[in-house]
């Protein structure tokens, strides 16, 4: 959660009811005490009084279907009444297991690692085992896709085990099917069936316990296609919500898309045909412009540097006409990422976007070893470094090469003299990734720790 970069409000334009131009950004949440925000379709801070809980809204996107293209509305942020009035006490059983914070997978500190928390809803106490493997599932389906896939080691992931009364969600199979669960997840969100919303005050409450919280991820107990991106601004520090069922083979992609929106920045490569023609100001998010792809390469703009490369995505990277909900006056990177289409890949830009979301919280360096404290000469000194990255060794500033790449070493393996004097030990890691051309993305690619050795 490095370099936590923070936006209390984002400027929005009109989108069914009103949507963020970037999808789900760093943003605000409607929980529990937070503060005044902005309403989804204001374009300024607001002055008035925080609404009461049950009548905040979040603007929301969901897909109807594996492979289609998004939509977007706006969405109580609390769940409907009827969903919660049957709630009962938990038992003291289940209230001890209720809240339980697991470390799925750890990679390092919370300060060098970006921190994914997953949570999970209609499991009952006794499903809390169900609820772990799914969450390893689902992060298994995520991080397969590139480039979380050559960056697993920047992440730790934890889940945060919600006891619900009963297992399943509301909404599944049917419509009239009501489950008391712990964070009110329910399908038919505004009459629409694949529209799986939350209490978000409740996803606030759970995702709190979890350490540093970067990105939440609900996980609810259903087998049927459904999710949802949030666009909220969370007191914790996450970047907006995505929920997605449990056991559907396809509902990954929702989450994928939606740190695409969280992480890079990205904004929403689809359109509305009623939505004509973009007049206004360049955009500011790094995969949409006014501009033609020769008119990038003469301004030396946005992702000029990728323009006729092959893209992962399909086809080579250029201008293509549509983009943040608008048939004409928008351009994007190429003709159908995964910004545009579930199931599809991130392009090329796109994914360096993504890269340099994952350093804005994660270092290129990490360590356990506490550098605060001097260490002795024949301390073990471990460090993780993404594989696209090369690690170097130096004692008192001068290089010691047989030992770059190393993950871990000892002072006396580097060479530190048993004199009785004092000395450093340094490690300086530099991702080379092709997949990231910006000069000043790639400052930020390096990193160093150096320790005091004892004598």
């Amino acid at each position: 959660m490095r370099r936590r970069i923070r936006s209390r409000i984002r400027s929005r334009i009109p989108l069914r009811t009103a949507a963020v131009a970037g999808g789900i950004a760093l943003a605000a949440a409607a929980a529990m005490s937070a503060p005044a925000t902005a309403s989804p379709g204001s374009t300024g801070s607001s002055a008035t009084a925080d609404p009461a809980p049950s009548q905040r809204t979040v603007d929301v996107e969901y897909f109807t279907g594996p492979g289609g293209h998004p939509h977007h509305t706006e969405v109580p942020a609390a769940a409907p009444e009827r969903l919660t009035r049957a709630a009962r006490s938990l038992s003291a059983e289940e209230a001890a297991a209720d809240g339980q914070v697991t470390s799925l997978i750890g990679n390092g500190t919370t300060a060098d690692k970006l921190d994914v928390v997953f949570i999970g809803d209609g499991y009952t106490a006794g499903q809390q085992a169900d609820f772990q493997a799914d969450a390893r599932s689902k992060w298994d389906q995520m991080s397969a896709v590139e480039p979380y896939a050559s960056y697993k080691d920047l992440f730790n992931v934890w889940t945060v085990d919600a006891v619900s009364n009963q297992s399943g969600v509301s909404g599944d199979p049917s419509r009239d099917v009501v489950k008391d669960t712990a964070l009110g997840s329910y399908f038919w969100c505004d009459n629409t069936e694949r529209l799986l919303c939350v209490d978000t005050a409740k996803v606030e409450s759970y995702a709190a316990k979890a350490p540093e919280a970067d990105l939440v991820v609900v996980l609810s107990n259903s087998t049927k296609y459904g999710g949802a991106g949030y666009t909220l601004t969370s007191q914790v520090g996450y970047d907006g919500i995505a929920t997605a069922s449990s056991d559907h083979p396809d509902s990954d992609q929702i989450a994928v898309h939606e740190t695409g929106h969280s992480l890079g920045k990205l904004a929403d490569e689809y359109f509305y045909p009623e939505y004509g023609t973009y007049t206004g100001a360049e955009p500011g998010e790094s995969n949409a412009t006014k501009l033609t792809a020769a008119q990038l390469t003469a301004q030396q703009k946005k992702w000029y540097r990728w323009i006729g490369q092959t893209s992962p995505d399909g086809g080579t990277v250029g201008a293509y006409e549509g983009g943040r909900y608008y048939p004409k006056g928008i351009n994007r990177p190429t003709e159908n990422s995964i910004m545009r289409t579930l199931g599809r890949e991130y392009s090329l830009p796109g994914r360096e976007a993504m890269i340099a979301g994952f350093y804005s919280h994660a270092s290129v360096l990490s360590s356990r070893t506490a550098t605060a404290t001097a260490v002795k000469r024949s301390a073990g000194i471990e460090v993780s470094v993404p594989k696209s990255a090369s690690l170097k060794w130096y004692v008192d500033g001068a290089e010691v090469t047989a030992a770059n790449g190393k993950a871990s070493v000892t002072p006396a393996d580097l060479g530190v003299p048993s004199d009785g004097a004092s000395h450093t030990v340094t490690a300086k890691a530099t991702d080379g990734t092709a997949a990231v051309k910006d000069p000043e993305l790639r400052k930020r690619l390096s990193d160093s720790r150096t320790w005091k050795v004892t004598g």
